[in-house]
């Protein structure tokens, strides 16, 4: 179970491309065009073989856009595990009682998006891919546009909330992965990387 994705989310794409690719000096980004039955638009670039996004709004009433007004602006928005089991994976979700809001089982790809208020902090997606190389979301050229000289990789995702004592139980819970205290929170280690849940530091929840 690694960490292979982290998305954002911004009101606007465009300056957040631009602030993205000169301070991280990352290449080309992919717009997934199957982020639009979302009413979204979004630009995924690739980190090393991780991958870093930004979705942003482009209709009303959208999760991204509820979430952005909560908040009080841009932020963080959806964890992306890759598992190598998703049958595993989504037996272990329905028995902790957790809803799926969006899947899709295709050509060597299987996708779970989990409830945001069943885990706590962010939409967590638990994926595999068949070969486990592959990565469907950075799309069919995203080896071309690896960029190495500034940014290596994603290796970390913090999320922080009230309670991180709760959040990073349930997050335990529902990756079957052990959680250990820290000096800041709780932390849950993956493969090759790690996740950190945090108090509330900002006033933004």
């Amino acid at each position: 179970m690694r960490l292979r994705q982290i998305a954002l989310v911004g009101h606007d794409l465009a300056a957040a491309r631009a602030d993205i690719e000169a301070v991280l000096g990352l290449g080309q980004p992919y717009a997934d065009p199957g982020v639009g039955k979302f009413g979204l638009s979004n630009a995924v670039w690739p980190v090393g073989d991780t991958f870093l996004e930004v979705v942003s709004p482009k209709q009303a009433g959208t999760t991204a856009g509820r979430l952005l007004d909560k908040r009080g602006g841009d932020g963080g928005y959806m964890v992306i595990l890759q598992v190598d089991d998703s049958a595993a994976a989504r037996e272990r979700v329905a028995a902790e009682r957790v809803r799926i809001i969006e899947r899709a089982d295709f050509d060597g790809v299987s996708m779970s998006h989990l409830h945001p208020k069943d885990v706590g902090g962010a939409i967590l997606s638990l994926d595999q891919m068949t070969p486990p190389e592959r990565w469907e979301w950075g799309g069919p050229d995203w080896r071309r546009n690896v960029r190495t000289e500034v940014s290596a990789a994603v290796v970390g995702g913090e999320l922080q909330g009230p309670d991180p004592d709760a959040m990073s139980a349930r997050w335990s819970a529902v990756l079957g992965r052990p959680r250990e205290k820290t000096a800041a929170g709780w932390r849950i280690g993956l493969d090759g990387g790690e996740l950190r849940f945090v108090a509330d530091a900002d006033g933004r929840g």
